[in-house]
């Protein structure tokens, strides 16, 4: 699986910011999803000033094998199905279970995160929310 990765070097010095998943943060790509053949993606996303109500903020599932998130700076809170609303904050990590339901409480305007998922290509899909916190 692994014997057509190529190595990679992604220079902070020659970051580039882009706009991607979400309108409210610029994305940095690492170079991961190239040199891992799809296998991974791992991009850094930090709040970018702009407020607005987006899909993230709604119950959704990401359809992938693995979700690594690592809070760089800021915090954010999100709600999960099953366990609750946690808060992360700089330096926390999450290993987000494939497919369970979550949806973004709200996070700082310094907000960045790094995010590793597998496969490069997963999907998004808007999920009603669970029952239980339908219920509060």
């Amino acid at each position: 699986m692994t014997d057509n990765w190529e190595f990679s070097h992604n220079k902070a010095t020659d970051a580039v910011w882009t706009p991607g998943l979400r309108e409210i943060f610029e994305y940095r790509d690492l170079g991961f999803k190239d040199s891992s053949k799809g296998d991974y993606v791992a991009h850094i996303g930090k709040a970018n000033g702009k407020e607005m109500t987006d899909e993230v903020q709604h119950w959704h599932v990401h359809d992938c094998t693995f979700q690594f998130v690592m809070v760089l700076n800021g915090w954010a809170e999100f709600e999960y199905e099953g366990i609750g609303v946690r808060r992360i904050e700089k330096g926390d990590c999450i290993n987000q279970r494939p497919g369970i339901a979550h949806r973004e409480v709200g996070c700082s305007k310094d907000f960045e995160v790094l995010e590793i998922v597998a496969p490069a290509d997963f999907a998004t899909r808007m999920v009603d929310a669970p029952a239980a916190a339908a219920a509060e």
